[in-house]
């Protein structure tokens, strides 16, 4: 695939950003188009593979190693440096339902598995996926295709995150009736309050759901099942249901002083943000305006929570994590193909770097409690230094360094150290088995305890990354069709 000797002749490329400083002054995408001839470039990299592991899509070592979806990869790197995008377009698609969705969010395992990546920078997988797509809208080449005839079977679907989009759109295309609820007044999930704009614009997500409308899916906003309807209510409507419910319960920090005001969960701050640039009569009630923040959690959900606040004029921003920071380059125990755990500044990171002089980010860093002042408002939080320590059972522990005790000003916490799993609502009143906060249902299977109900997603696997939920919500999709019909077609 590709040209023989482009992966020789070529450079690693990808999209190039706009300057930090300039980007903080908008909510706009901060990533900009590729010229086409440096696409055509980095799809002649992609190499005559005997196997591409860029579309394996399975674990190792509890790392994803390419991509779960299966993308064809090499047969579309080849069409765009041929230059055939339409075709390249109709092969994304028949794996991938959202592409503009992933080549703008998805950490990219795929990249990470490519077999230049042995020696050489990866193949700018990622890019040319966001290209593909967008220019298929912008040539008009996506318009609506509504089944062309309806089975006269109805689904339900909870939750409209990747999961139940995916799900959603694959059994319309079965020509099911579908109905997707969602307990938020937009559809998306976590693709509209739980990325920012900076790297997912929601005029994106509402032009996809648009599209999906016109395909004749039905969607209910401000409807959580659990609270506003029953599993059993539901169940009634429907002569199938898909639970797609993510996994947002909160995981906490027990700490001195967590219940003082100007302590939130990162997610809270982030849907409150979206809201208001979506709302601008929405006044946001958490903001970083004028304020010292501590982001507590390393993780994406936390550099995001970076980029936003630096958008909202705050005064300092750190972020703590109880890691110690990646190597430059991968180690011997992280091998290829793999996902790379190697150091990068991230988009929020050269943001802050550029704003404050320096990467906001403290490794190796425990918080021990957090104090008040005289009105109960966070004031301070007062950290220790640590080591990982490993033990002879291969088990790591975090030794705190005498003497490391430090004192950093904050008016503004948040707490983004991941999900414990699906909330209570939900669980607690439809009877469905669970263990660990996740529904029990098989992978590959995806049938509850319930008859006739599935789940797939964060809310079965916990979580995750955005590929895995739209594969889980296309198998569900699957099952669910090969259950009403007594086979299936679907992929």
């Amino acid at each position: 695939m590709g040209k023989t000797t482009g992966f020789m002749e070529y450079e690693r490329e990808t999209a190039e950003e706009r300057d930090p400083l300039s980007r903080l002054q908008d909510w706009k995408e901060y990533q900009q188009p590729i010229p086409e001839e440096k696409l055509k470039q980095q799809g002649a990299r992609c190499m005559d593979c005997g196997t591409p592991f860029c579309h394996t899509g399975i674990q190792i070592n509890g790392t994803d190693s390419g991509c779960p979806l299966y993308n064809l990869i090499p047969e579309w790197n080849d069409l765009v440096y041929r230059g055939h995008w339409k075709e390249a377009l109709d092969r994304l698609l028949k794996t991938n339902n959202f592409p503009e969705f992933t080549g703008r969010v998805c950490p990219a395992p795929c990249e990470g598995a490519c077999t230049v990546a042995i020696h050489d920078p990866a193949v700018a997988i990622k890019s040319i996926e966001r290209e593909i797509i967008d220019r298929g809208f912008a040539e008009g080449w996506i318009v609506p295709q509504p089944p062309q005839k309806r089975t006269g079977k109805k689904v339900a679907v909870v939750g409209s995150g990747p999961a139940g989009l995916a799900a959603a759109d694959q059994l319309n295309r079965a020509g099911h009736s579908v109905t997707v609820y969602e307990r938020d007044d937009r559809i998306g999930g976590l693709l509209m309050y739980g990325i920012p704009n900076m790297k997912l614009e929601k005029e994106l997500v509402d032009r996809r759901v648009n599209l999906l409308k016109a395909e004749g899916i039905t969607f209910v906003t401000n409807t959580e099942i659990g609270n506003d309807m029953t599993m059993e209510e539901l169940r009634k409507e429907a002569d199938a249901v898909i639970l797609c419910a993510g996994a947002q319960k909160h995981r906490d920090l027990p700490l001195e002083g967590r219940n003082l005001d100007g302590i939130h969960f990162a997610m809270n701050y982030l849907t409150q943000s979206t809201k208001e640039l979506l709302n601008p009569e929405d006044q946001a009630s958490i903001t970083a305006e004028d304020k010292d923040v501590i982001v507590i959690g390393g993780g994406d959900t936390g550099a995001d929570c970076i980029a936003t606040a630096l958008r909202q004029r705050c005064r300092s921003l750190v972020q703590f994590g109880r890691h110690p920071r990646l190597p430059d380059e991968r180690r011997e125990d992280n091998p290829w193909p793999e996902y790379p755990w190697v150091f990068s500044l991230d988009y929020a990171y050269e943001e802050a770097k550029a704003r404050f002089g320096k990467d906001p980010r403290e490794y190796s860093i425990l918080t021990k409690k957090i104090v008040g002042d005289e009105r109960g408002r966070v004031k301070e939080l007062h950290t220790v230094d640590g080591e990982k320590v490993l033990h002879e059972n291969g088990r790591y522990s975090f030794r705190e360094i005498p003497g490391s005790e430090r004192v950093w000003p904050a008016q503004l916490v948040l707490i983004a150290i991941g999900f414990e799993g699906t909330e209570d609502a939900l669980l607690d009143s439809s009877g469905l088995e669970h263990e660990n906060r996740k529904v029990k249902a098989e992978y590959g299977q995806y049938t509850t305890n319930m008859e006739g109900v599935f789940a797939a997603g964060d809310i079965r696997r916990g979580q995750s990354l955005i590929v895995w939920a739209i594969h889980e919500g296309r198998e569900a999709a699957r099952e669910c069709d090969r259950y009403l019909m007594g086979t299936t077609q679907l992929p």
